[in-house]
């Protein structure tokens, strides 16, 4: 199983890839990136104003369609076609380097599809902010289904360059819910609203904002404050660990992608070992770290390393991690699990070519990452996994 390699690029490949397991529709997607295919031969970072631009006019001709719905009566139609503009409009926003004209709209715009696509969808998804110093890190809730009274909960990070509508759009919180646990997608320093609106840039100490988020979710009064876990999709498969290893509190653990040693992997990506997330990568972690420049940076994130942290978790902690993932080699989530040495219970599962979700984080493949994590915290939450 594979991305789905439309250009001749992975850093392209991979945010069509996303989008398509976020629910895009695969004729929309054609459309917009038949004429940015001579752009793609560029490179990587050649040709993603261009992208912007196709993308963007796909995102309005659905918000023109969804107007229509809407004065129909039809919320239900127009709530569909505002999550897929939604969700052009942060691939697209996310192709761009810092500072490129036009992000701040887009961003803006993405935003308010999406709060209409919940509102007129009647989707399970409650927008919350949590304090955190004087500004606040902006989440999604998804309730529990079919619970009575306080129900376990999962606050679920992004990666370094995710946001919380793609990790509710990784459809784990829906997955969740359905097995009687409530989920948090949150915008952690560094990532989403939270650095374009918070201005929060990311950090090494992730502890320093995951006991604000254990707090939050252990003062809802439908939370269980003794079954809350935490999980993390690439990037946050550093930021989690290194929570779980300094916030007890939580009870269980995941990640969605290893990211053991991320200090190691920019010097590796320095010499292009690897593939890169996003365009203009160099640009984009500057950003999200506030560094300078490169020296400034690597000084920033030179405490990324999860040796000497792992040892320190206690709870139940599941490792996943794809096979043939390009850009976080396997190697990483087989010493994160060689670190688990005093969890309650250490489990680490590799996908493989038989069943997909081999690229990273399952970019190829979603489903069986998403099924994998949901039922470990069913099991050591207290959820479901039947009817």
């Amino acid at each position: 199983m594979a991305l789905f390699e439309f250009f001749p690029n992975y850093v392209w490949n991979l945010s069509l890839s996303i989008a398509i397991q976020s629910g895009a529709e695969l004729g929309e997607i054609i459309d917009m990136s038949k004429p940015l295919l001579a752009k793609a031969e560029a490179g990587e970072d050649a040709g993603t104003g261009e992208f912007l631009k196709e993308w963007v006019r796909q995102a309005d001709t659905l918000c023109e369609l969804a107007a229509e719905d809407e004065a129909k009566g039809h919320l239900f139609s127009a709530s569909d076609k505002l999550r897929r503009a939604s969700l052009y409009l942060l691939t697209a926003e996310r192709m761009q380097g810092h500072g490129h004209p036009g992000r701040e709209e887009t961003f803006a715009r993405a935003l308010d599809c999406f709060a209409r696509y919940i509102d007129y969808g009647r989707e399970n998804c409650e927008r919350v902010e949590i304090p955190y110093g004087d500004k606040v890190l902006p989440a999604y809730f998804t309730r529990a289904e079919g619970v009575d009274g306080p129900a376990p909960c999962v606050v679920f990070l992004n990666g370094l360059d995710s946001c919380k509508e793609l990790l509710y759009w990784t459809w784990l919180p829906q997955a969740l819910a359905k097995r009687g646990i409530s989920c948090l997608c949150v915008d952690q320093p560094g990532t989403g609203e939270a650095i374009r609106l918070q201005g929060l840039h990311g950090r090494f100490d992730s502890e320093h904002y995951g006991t604000p988020l254990y707090d939050y979710a252990a003062s809802r009064d439908d939370v269980d404050a003794s079954r809350v876990g935490i999980s993390g999709i690439s990037l946050g498969g550093y930021y989690v660990p290194r929570i779980a290893a300094y916030e007890p509190r939580f009870a269980s653990g995941s990640v969605w992608g290893a990211n053991h040693n991320w200090a190691e992997v920019q010097l590796k990506r320095m010499k292009r070992e690897g593939e890169n997330p996003v365009p203009h990568y160099w640009k984009h972690v500057w950003w999200v770290f506030g560094a300078t420049d490169q020296d400034d940076f690597l000084a920033k994130t030179k405490g990324m390393d999860l040796t000497g942290h792992m040892e320190k978790i206690r709870m139940p902690f599941l490792i996943t991690h794809g096979e043939a993932d390009r850009q976080i080699s396997v190697e990483y989530a087989h010493q994160s699990y060689a670190g688990l040495t005093g969890s309650a219970r250490r489990e680490l599962k590799i996908f493989t070519a038989r069943e997909g979700g081999v690229e990273h984080c399952g970019a190829d493949n979603m489903a069986f990452g998403r099924n994998y994590n949901s039922d470990w915290f069913a099991e050591t939450l207290g959820g479901c996994t039947q009817g």
